[in-house]
């Protein structure tokens, strides 16, 4: 009996089985056909897209030719416009060399008007003057017999004037004549006083002659100085950089020293904190203690300093290859993102090759700041028809 209700119960899951399986068949099936259908739409979506493709691109070549006529065109409308320019600049300089010559005729035009206006008042002026000639020349023969009388009367004069023997040629100066003692006297006196300018001329020469020779001494001393002075300036200015320079020295040195002896007591104070920490260490491994926190805090982080330098020197490579993909190709060295500079085009008559996007390559926005949480987001209106 228990047999037979086990082989029932296993009948029972096996069936249990059975049906999970069918129906597990059935919603595959199911499955599969919806995705037949979805393949087929699919494929009629494709096939719809093919054919709209195949519009586009006729569309495009169409609309390519148009452009490239459109463009033919364009560069003969701009030769035809070059041409026109350069009508129109060869017309307006014929039109500027026509008003200059023209502002030219109509100068030329003003003088000569000028030059009518004057001739005709000459004209009038002689016109006017011409009844009153005949008194005129009466007037002039009288005033030519006078000129001829006058310069007669001057040639007279003049030569009463050279005669030697005339009378009023001699002309003498007031005043009494000196006697012949008061002469002498006089000459005496003279002479006394030129031989007193003499004597004083001749001593400034005298001093003149010494200052002159002194000063020649003294001028040919001072050049000779002069010499010695520079010699003696560059060999001070040479010493006294040389005792600044031997000064900065001994000052760097000073100070040297100085940062040498703190460092050497700093030293001396470590060595002598060193010997009595082994001292204490020696003294509590002898009595069987075990050793200070310090020290185990000391040796964990001797050996926390060498993995990190065993990772340094493991993490050296990937670094390289990092800095060496972030290398750009003028030779500088980027942290920022690398951003795409190519696609591969999905048409059909072309091979998948990546292409450069060039100029144009997509902008990608930049992360929003903190400031942004203080933004409320804009609502939506509905568009009511």
């Amino acid at each position: 009996m228990l047999k037979h209700a086990n082989n029932v119960t296993i009948r029972e899951s096996m069936q249990n089985d059975v049906r999970k399986i069918a129906s597990k068949l059935q919603e595959m099936k199911e499955k599969k056909e919806a995705q037949l259908n979805n393949i087929d739409r699919l494929a009629n979506m494709i096939t719809m897209i093919e054919e709209e493709m195949v519009q586009l691109r006729k569309r495009y070549e169409k609309a390519v030719q148009h452009r490239n006529e459109s463009g033919v065109q364009l560069i003969e409308r701009e030769e035809e416009v070059c041409i026109f320019y350069e009508k129109i600049n060869i017309q307006e300089k014929m039109k500027l060399n026509g008003e200059i010559e023209i502002h030219l005729l109509e100068e030329k035009i003003r003088f000569l008007k000028l030059k009518i206006a004057e001739k005709q008042r000459q004209i009038c002026v002689t016109q006017k003057l011409l009844p009153a000639k005949r008194s005129l020349d009466a007037d002039l023969a009288v005033l030519q017999i006078q000129f001829s009388q006058c310069t007669d009367r001057i040639k007279d004069l003049e030569k009463q004037f050279i005669k030697p023997d005339g009378e009023n040629r001699a002309r003498f100066l007031p005043g009494k004549d000196l006697t012949e003692k008061e002469m002498i006297k006089k000459l005496d006196k003279l002479e006394l006083q030129l031989a007193k300018k003499e004597e004083k001329l001749l001593e400034k020469d005298f001093i003149y002659e010494q200052v002159s020779r002194l000063t020649d001494r003294l001028c040919s001393k001072t050049q000779d100085c002069k010499q010695d002075t520079l010699l003696l300036a560059k060999k001070m200015n040479g010493y006294q950089r040389r005792i600044k320079n031997a000064t900065e020295k001994m000052m760097a040195v000073v100070a040297e020293l100085s940062m040498k002896q703190a460092l050497t007591i700093e030293l001396q104070k470590e060595v002598r904190e060193k010997e009595d920490f082994i001292f204490t260490c020696n003294s509590r491994i002898e009595k069987g203690l075990p050793l200070n926190k310090e020290i185990e805090k000391e040796w964990l982080k001797v050996l926390r300093d060498e993995e990190m330098h065993a990772l340094a020197l493991a993490e050296k490579p990937q670094e390289f290859l990092e800095a060496d993909n972030r290398q750009m190709p003028n030779g500088v060295y980027t942290t920022a993102e690398q951003r795409p500079n190519a696609y591969i085009p999905e048409a059909e008559a072309t091979l998948p090759l990546p292409k450069p996007y060039g100029a144009l390559a997509p902008f990608k926005p930049s992360e929003p700041g903190a400031n942004m949480r203080h933004i409320r987001k804009p609502i939506i209106k509905p568009i009511e028809i």
